[in-house]
């Protein structure tokens, strides 16, 4: 009896100690600006890898390189079982999907100017759904960024996705445009990885576009609420750290909401104003706000919108500006959060 009672007590001493660990961990990430790049082994998705690394510029950068591999049974046969049991699957080389797509985005990050594969490296494995497990290679430069490659195993992808979020926190997930756009409720109920991890997103996410390095600016979209006028200060920091310039917009959906609009965009300009970032120029529109933030903001490199905080039904039922414009824009869309 004496030794169970000791058994627990260490246990709890164990789970405590973990957990005080875990804590620290995640308050040294949320000192720095953490992203989240998804690629699943498309063209489309290495975008989402080039706008992680043109939209962390300095050294309190981390990027995390995740793909999510579904659960396979046919790992399981044989001695590879063994070997993927016992060993890290990025450092064993084996050519499987997602390790070689994996390599890849560091190929991509190197023509972006980050050379991670000079620097320092750990590797780390945790068990889970296979033999095959979750799997990371980290990279560390001397100035302290980080570069993460993660192999993460999981029943289903998108919900892979969003249980990755719990182990960061992140500032900004980004992912590239999927091939095709399925209507709202097929993208909750089982389809469009993409529209599932965009809509479900606890932190800021962003849809990259191929061809928006040819463009420049960041697009503001505002309506004139406090949610909407946090977005634009975050945002407007961000471009400023990238060195972009700042367009504030607004909508009015008929001639008589003109002069709301314009104070919207006067009182986002005053608000950069007060933190030192100058806006490049402020425009109004008047019409249907998703359309005219489509047609007016896909010449510029990023349109950044307002996620309205409703519920995955009040979004169905009543409709999103942000999520419509995410669908339907011609360039990058940053859904803020």
């Amino acid at each position: 009896m004496f030794n169970f009672f000791r058994r627990t007590q260490l246990s709890d001493r164990q789970e405590r100690a973990v957990e005080r660990t875990l804590q620290q961990i995640r308050a040294q990430r949320r000192a720095r600006f953490r992203i989240l790049a998804c690629i699943d082994g498309t063209d489309e998705s290495y975008e989402a890898v080039r706008m992680a690394a043109r939209l962390a510029p300095t050294d309190d950068c981390d990027i995390i390189v995740l793909y999510v591999r579904p659960t396979d049974q046919g790992l399981w046969s044989g001695g590879l079982q063994v070997k993927l049991a016992r060993q890290n699957m990025l450092e064993a080389g084996f050519d499987l999907p997602g390790i070689r797509d994996l390599k890849r985005a560091l190929d991509v990050l190197k023509e972006e100017g980050i050379d991670a594969e000079s620097w320092p490296t750990e590797i780390g494995h945790q068990d889970a759904w296979d033999a095959a497990g979750d799997n990371k290679v980290e990279y560390k430069s001397p100035k302290g960024r980080n570069v993460v490659l993660k192999l993460k195993t999981s029943p289903d992808i998108a919900s892979g996705i969003l249980d990755q979020y719990e182990l960061g926190p992140y500032n900004l997930m980004i992912l590239g445009e999927p091939s095709r756009w399925r209507g709202n409720f097929k993208a909750v109920f089982g389809s469009g990885i993409v529209q599932q991890v965009t809509m479900l997103s606890p932190c800021s996410a962003l849809v990259a576009r191929e061809g928006s390095a040819k463009k420049r600016g960041f697009f503001i979209c505002t309506d004139g609420t406090s949610r909407s006028m946090q977005a634009v200060r975050r945002s407007a920091v961000l471009a400023q750290a990238v060195g972009e310039p700042i367009t504030l917009f607004s909508v009015a959906t008929s001639e008589a909401g003109r002069g709301a609009a314009e104070e919207n965009v006067e009182n986002a300009r005053a608000l950069l104003k007060a933190i030192g970032i100058k806006a490049a120029e402020i425009r109004v529109s008047i019409g249907k706000p998703a359309s005219e933030i489509i047609a007016a903001g896909s010449d510029y490199r990023i349109i950044v919108v307002t996620d309205e905080g409703r519920s995955t039904w009040q979004r169905l039922l009543r409709g999103s500006v942000a999520y419509d414009v995410v669908r339907g824009a011609r360039t990058c869309v940053l859904d803020v959060r």
